[in-house]
């Protein structure tokens, strides 16, 4: 039985849900197009209303703040009705579960949104930040880390599972109080605490995985710094030393210096560099071996925990593809079909691929019909910017650049950049180029209905790649589907032979 067996081929509902974050630095609101494996962001906004700024030295929220966040969630809750959403999750974290007045707050902000709110504890909110990580990156082995504006959670994922968990009073904000701004001060507090928890211990050799704004900000500024081709920050990866270079550096500058780094979030200018420290910190004492940057974290690890547990398993990256097949495929089922028609030379019938390979294999025909509404001069360019740029999580970035590069081809496009080549090895891109060449000949036989491939075969026999129809089907056959053939069998080194039975 195919992994696909049972997928509605209608476009997927748009139930559309949201989940108001709370912090110690922002409040924001997020519109997702549902509570699905792979849920799309559909609006997003947030005010950096500095609610935990203050509280370490005072307990208590101060009031410009509290007025700035309430403001702030009339305007949410107006927005939410505008769009139709009838489940709003709210939750509040470090700020407003430890300062004096945050219950009071906590009831002021309830009448703003309209919505009740959680206050979730420093375990919760590191369970949910996991989830999030988890639910985005499946393969996760190390500690996450979620850095806000009061607090750090770590949590150790491993197998699939979460394990310890601590929150850490260590937040920028919290950090800027009680060091009266001093990097020096932040940085003995930071150490002395890291040092107490077990859980930095287990991150030695293995992967951090950052969470928050500061942290998505410090890797968005690495990518300035290096030149990076892809502009998508969930899976960028940094080795330690890089990690410990970017942040030593940006952890040492100044408010006035930082106004001139480019690709600096202006709204961050006072927190950065006591992240960029905190990330130092981490990686130093725990001698981690990288840092990926996640950009799923407690809002999508809350709605990862709404779902039944058998979607919970699902596929996130096929989730995904499956989903844009369903929106822009001229039909969903024929893709569906290629899955298992390209199946018939890879594996055990042929040519030798991993099971991640396969995967990706599956997600590129389940895009191979993205770009067929665009003109043709502009299909393959259309299909690479929607590809690798789409909001795809489950993958790393060079099998993002991979599925991009595959459909590209599939469109006759010509050489892709090299600046996004670099991502890729050469086995890869000669293999996209392979799986492109077989997408070619089953849309020129199929005119991408479904109903035609399951009853045509593909086969490697000897030396040679047979095609097989039926004789009814016999008429398919002509001078471009022998040609697209005959492109086929010369990439893999045979001999095309066509069958009618």
């Amino acid at each position: 039985m195919s992994w696909h067996t049972g997928f509605r081929t209608e476009p997927p509902r748009y139930r559309p849900v949201a989940v108001v974050d709370i912090g110690s630095n922002s409040v924001r609101l997020v519109v997702y197009d549902g509570i699905r494996r792979s849920p799309t962001p559909i609006f997003n906004e947030k005010v950096l209303c500095g609610l935990g700024k203050g509280v370490a030295i005072t307990s208590r929220l101060n009031e410009t703040a509290i007025t700035r966040a309430l403001s702030a969630l009339r305007r949410f809750r107006a927005l939410v009705k505008q769009m139709g959403v009838k489940q709003v999750f709210a939750v509040a974290t470090a700020a407003a579960r430890e300062a004096d007045n945050g219950e009071v707050f906590i009831d002021q902000a309830e009448k703003a949104l309209g919505a009740g709110i959680r206050v979730l504890s420093g375990k919760e909110e590191a369970r949910f930040a996991a989830l999030g990580v988890l639910s985005g990156i499946p393969e996760a082995d190390g500690i996450a880390g979620d850095l806000g504006g009061g607090s750090l959670e770590l949590i150790d994922i491993k197998d699939g599972k979460l394990h310890d968990g601590v929150t850490l009073p260590i937040g920028p904000l919290r950090l800027i109080d009680l060091s009266g701004g001093s990097m020096a001060r932040a940085q003995v507090m930071v150490d002395e605490y890291l040092h107490k928890t077990n859980i930095i211990k287990k991150l030695q050799g293995r992967t951090f995985y950052a969470v928050g704004g500061a942290w998505r900000n410090l890797a968005r500024i690495h990518m300035a710094q290096t030149d990076y081709p892809l502009h998508v920050l969930h899976h960028y990866q940094m080795s330690r030393k890089q990690a410990e270079g970017i942040s030593e550096l940006m952890a040492h500058l100044t408010a006035a210096s930082l106004k001139d780094v480019k690709d600096m979030s202006k709204a961050r200018i006072d927190t950065l560099p006591y992240g960029a420290m905190i990330l130092d910190r981490i990686m130093h004492l725990g001698k981690a071996k990288d840092v990926v940057i996640s950009v799923f974290g407690v809002r999508e690890g809350l709605l990862f925990s709404k779902l039944p547990r058998k979607k919970m398993e699902y596929d996130v990256l096929l989730s995904s593809c499956w989903d844009f097949a369903r929106r822009y495929a001229r039909s969903p089922a024929h893709e569906l079909e290629l899955c298992d028609w390209t199946d018939q030379i890879f594996g055990k019938a042929g040519l030798a691929e991993s099971e991640e390979e396969r995967r990706l294999r599956h997600a590129a025909c389940l895009l191979a019909d993205t770009g067929w509404r665009a003109h043709p001069d502009y299909r393959a360019e259309r299909s690479l910017g929607m590809i690798s740029q789409a909001a795809f999580v489950g993958i790393d970035h060079p099998g993002r650049i991979f599925l991009a590069l595959t459909i590209f081809y599939r469109y006759d496009g010509e050489a892709m950049r090299e600046d996004m080549t670099r991502l890729l090895d050469d086995r890869h891109v000669e293999r996209a180029h392979l799986i492109s060449s077989l997408f070619r000949l089953a849309y020129i036989i199929s005119a991408a209905m479904p109903g035609l491939l399951p009853k045509i075969r593909l086969a490697i026999a000897g030396k040679s790649l047979v095609l097989t129809l039926p004789n009814k089907l016999k008429d398919l056959m002509g001078e471009r589907v022998e040609k697209r053939l005959s492109e086929l069998a010369f990439e893999m080194g045979l001999t095309p032979k066509v069958e009618v039975k």
